[in-house]
Parts: structure tokens; sequence; C-alpha cells
């Protein structure tokens, strides 16, 4: 969910206003994505790095996410949509932390679409903990499309994307739409899968 500042920046708005547009940009993907025969659909929401960002920005972005759990979660259940959040917790308010509760319980028995949202995640951070606590990681990652013009993985999902194929797109998050989705599809399923073995293997 990459370029939503610099989508509000080419247009002379403030940074915030491209975090907006991107909330509407979750939404028409998430609508799209269960008819493209996607079951499970990860989003880059907040990293642990974004901390460092400005106050503000940070606050407007927690506010949005706390707004689209209250505003969503119920369409998200009527859709059969299953909300999972991956990430730290104890550095989010408490309010939010049980808004997140409260729309995972709502959405549990979602089975047309797993939709996870990545917030104050790290996959360094992640793989760490796993091998402290002994505890999973979660699934392999088929396609990983990154909007935005950047070509590189920015701490997400590194060990589920050991075999991950790869799209780029340089439009930026907030015009990500349905037919953007269903040509990283359409590009992904033209690909030939080896997972390090011959062709015929596979």
């Amino acid at each position: 969910m990459d370029g939503n500042g610099r989508w509000a920046t080419a247009r002379g708005l403030p940074r915030t206003a491209g975090h907006r547009a991107g909330a509407d940009a979750v939404r028409r993907v998430v609508e799209s994505a269960p008819s493209l025969g996607v079951e499970t659909l990860t989003l880059f929401a907040f990293s642990s790095d974004n901390w460092k960002r400005p106050t503000r920005e940070v606050t407007t972005l927690m506010r949005l996410f706390h707004r689209y759990l209250a505003s969503e979660a119920a369409a998200l259940q009527d859709n059969g949509v299953r909300l999972s959040v991956i990430g730290r917790r104890d550095r989010l308010a408490p309010s939010l932390v049980r808004q997140i509760v409260a729309a995972e319980r709502l959405t549990a028995d979602g089975r047309r679409l797993h939709l996870r949202l990545a917030v104050d995640y790290s996959a360094r951070d992640a793989i760490k903990r796993s091998v402290r606590e002994a505890s999973s990681l979660g699934p392999d990652v088929d396609l990983l499309i990154r909007t935005g013009g950047e070509r590189r993985l920015s701490d997400f999902l590194l060990w589920e994307c050991a075999y991950a194929e790869l799209h780029f797109i340089d439009k930026r998050w907030p015009d990500f739409d349905a037919t953007d989705l269903e040509q990283a599809l359409a590009d992904f399923h033209g690909r030939q899968r080896r997972f390090g073995a011959l062709p015929a293997a596979v």
C-alpha cells in the first residue's frame, strides 16, 4: 500500500489526504479480490519504522485505522471476510486494540476472504519473536504486489515471501483498483513456478 503521501503531494494536497484515499483503495481491492480467486490478502498498513514519521501523520493514520475498523467490520462480516491484524499491539492505543479485537471477533467466521492487515509490523521482529517463542509465522505468500514504484520488500513478510512471485507497479496505492489486481494475477498465472525443482517435477 505504498505511495499515499506522494499521491497527495503530487496533487497539492496534504499527505493525510493520501492516506484517506488509500483507505478507499483498500475497500475496492477487498471487494474485488474474492471474485478473482484470492483467498488470503495481506495489506501492509503501517510498518514499525513508520513510527519515525511526523506525529501528526502517525496520529491521522491511527485514527483512520480505528475509523476503518469501526465502519467496515459489519460489512466485512456480511461479505464473508475474516479480518486479522498482524504485528505488535503493545504500542497501539488501548482503544484501538479493543477495536481490533472486536472486529476480529465479529468477522471470525468469514470464509470468503481472509484479510490480514499488518500494523506496527516488522518481518525481522516477527521472525525473531517466532524463534524465541517457538510460534509459527504466517502462510507462504504466492504473489507480492508493491505499488508506488519501489522495488524492495521493506521488511514485509520476509520469511513467507521466500518463493513469492514479485509484481511491482508504478501506480500509487490510492489509484490501485480491481483492474490492476486482475492484471497482476494474470501475470502471476503466466509464470512458471519451480520452487527450486525442475519444471516437470513441480
